[in-house]
């Protein structure tokens, strides 16, 4: 054979290993949950026989009885054709035993989160399929290098993090331990893909991305409202309607459950050896602990049941708006409200000056920067609260100092409502909500990527599947500039000097290159 041909072959081998796994070949899925049931079901629905395995006795065939109540369902709503539905229980089996599982070519692990219990569970595993045989689990805050770490070939081990419901979001996080091989890791993003997922790739680390990247949203929610800046209900108003996110943090914990957010949190947290990004908060500790944990047990941060009545926004009552406003020099982000602006008949003259609009009386409105109304005794300064799109905003959120004098507040009030938003009045918190909760998810984000945990595309990819974000991140950095978040972060930094709001070094150096300021 020559050299030529011994490459050949080598790329071959190569390309196959990183193959999809076939359609032909078994799936076995060990733990039958909600998450072991749903990935066993899009393994059954992309053609593949699955042996479903439980260590109690009865539930592997219970969970094989479910899954096909959920395909007959399908069938009902036009999904999924009676004959491919009939094809695919035939291809569902349970396993009573282990064994049963030799002739595998890929095992999914949905167990208990724990490390004990998952090396136990893989170790028998190693000893009964064939060495091809992908290894891979779906844990969510395991170190996938740990769980391999007591294989004899870990570097066919890999993580396979689906979300719940599997069977319905598109998201898989590809996680490659520290002893992965990459042929493992490009035939598990091979496989999902082929499983119709979006597969995205990310290095073992705490809370892979999205439960990394995603904690600020939370983070940022809970730390305004322990400081009386504004009341859940409020908060998750301007973060729906202002920052275009699809659920508020308050409302989307209590839907998770307090004790399961927070618990991520916390292990993320301690993986990192307690950085101050990602401390926990006091007052979710507290909701844990008075057993308050949202929707399943009626009561978290809103009531739930019939006779339920959630909490309104704060919402300010109708405001006169200025019939002339002067816009001093470029409003960064915000620069669609001057056309907003005029389109609503008010009057706007525009000077130079250092980015703000001045309010009849000689008040000052100023996108949020980090800093508070009540650090300025020369001007009366009200901030507004960042938007993903203000054209399309339905709320914006604005915020001056006790000191503030109501006629400017007022003025504010009355010029937001011009253009048709609903206001609130929130406390005079440096960075108010959509900023800094934009500006901090920018931030994890930036460090995420330029760490090596994954790419910048599979970064705003996973957050925009895995948690429905309006944007990805760092595309949203991109877009009010990272100067700016760069910025911001600094003023913040000032005001909380324990560095959870210092800003990382790539969130530093994507502002000095915006600037073309490389030095």
């Amino acid at each position: 054979m020559t050299a030529t041909d011994a490459a050949a072959d080598a790329a071959a081998q190569a390309d196959e290993a990183g193959a999809a796994i076939g359609p032909d070949r078994t799936v076995a899925v060990v733990g039958t949950g909600t998450m072991g049931q749903g990935i066993a079901q899009v393994a059954l629905v992309a053609g593949h026989r699955v042996r479903l395995y439980d260590a109690v006795p009865g539930r592997a065939g219970d969970a094989a009885e479910a899954i096909g109540g959920r395909l007959d369902r399908l069938v009902e709503k036009g999904r999924l054709q009676a004959a491919a539905r009939d094809a695919a229980r035939e291809r569902l089996l349970p396993a009573a035993d282990l064994a049963e599982l030799a002739d595998s070519a890929l095992v999914v692990e949905a167990v208990l989160e724990r490390l004990d219990v998952k090396q136990e569970l893989f170790t028998a595993l190693e000893k009964t399929v064939v060495e091809d045989c992908l290894l891979a689990s779906n844990t969510s805050s395991l170190s996938v290098t740990a769980i391999a770490g007591a294989l004899r070939l870990p570097g066919r081990f890999v993580g396979l993090h689906f979300f719940n419901p599997a069977p319905l979001l598109p998201l898989v996080e590809v996680v490659s331990g520290f002893a992965t091989d990459e042929a493992a890791a490009t035939r598990a993003y091979a496989t999902a893909k082929a499983w119709g997922k979006t597969p995205v790739r990310c290095s073992d680390t705490p809370g892979f991305i999205v439960n990394r990247v995603a904690r600020p949203f939370y983070a940022e929610a809970l730390r305004v409202y322990e400081e009386r800046g504004a009341d859940p209900a409020t908060v998750d108003a301007v973060l729906r309607e202002s920052g275009g996110f699809r659920m508020g943090p308050f409302e989307l914990t209590d839907l998770i459950g307090q004790d399961v957010n927070e618990a991520v949190t916390r292990s993320v947290w301690e993986s990192f050896f307690h950085d101050p990004k990602f401390t926990p908060s006091l007052a979710q500790r507290r909701l844990v602990e008075s057993g308050r944990l949202g929707r399943k047990t009626g009561q978290g941060w809103f009531p739930y049941g019939e006779a339920a009545e959630r909490p309104e926004p704060h919402t300010a009552p109708s405001a006169e708006a200025p019939e002339e406003i002067t816009v001093r020099g470029d409003l960064g982000p915000a620069e669609e409200l001057v056309e907003l602006f005029e389109e609503a008949g008010i009057k706007v003259r525009r000077k130079r000056g250092g980015g703000y609009i001045g309010l009849p009386g000689g008040g000052r409105l100023c996108l949020a920067d980090g800093e508070t109304s009540c650090e300025f005794y020369e001007q009366e300064i009200v901030y507004f609260d960042l938007a993903l799109d203000y054209a399309k905003a339905t709320r914006v959120a604005v915020s001056a100092a006790p000191t503030t004098s109501p006629e400017s507040v007022q003025a504010a009030v009355g010029l937001f409502q011009a253009i048709g938003k609903r206001v609130s009045v929130i406390g005079d918190v440096p960075g108010m909500i959509v900023a800094r909760t934009v500006a901090m998810l920018a931030d994890v984000a930036a460090d995420a990527v330029d760490r090596g945990v994954a790419s910048a595309e599979d970064v705003d990819t996973a957050m925009k599947l895995g948690v429905n974000y309006p944007a990805g991140p760092l595309e949203w950095g991109a877009e009010v500039g990272f100067q700016w978040i760069s910025d911001l972060l600094g003023s913040l930094h000032q005001r909380y000097p324990t560095g959870r709001y210092a800003p990382a070094l790539g969130t530093v150096r994507r502002g000095y290159e915006e600037n073309g300021d490389i030095r």
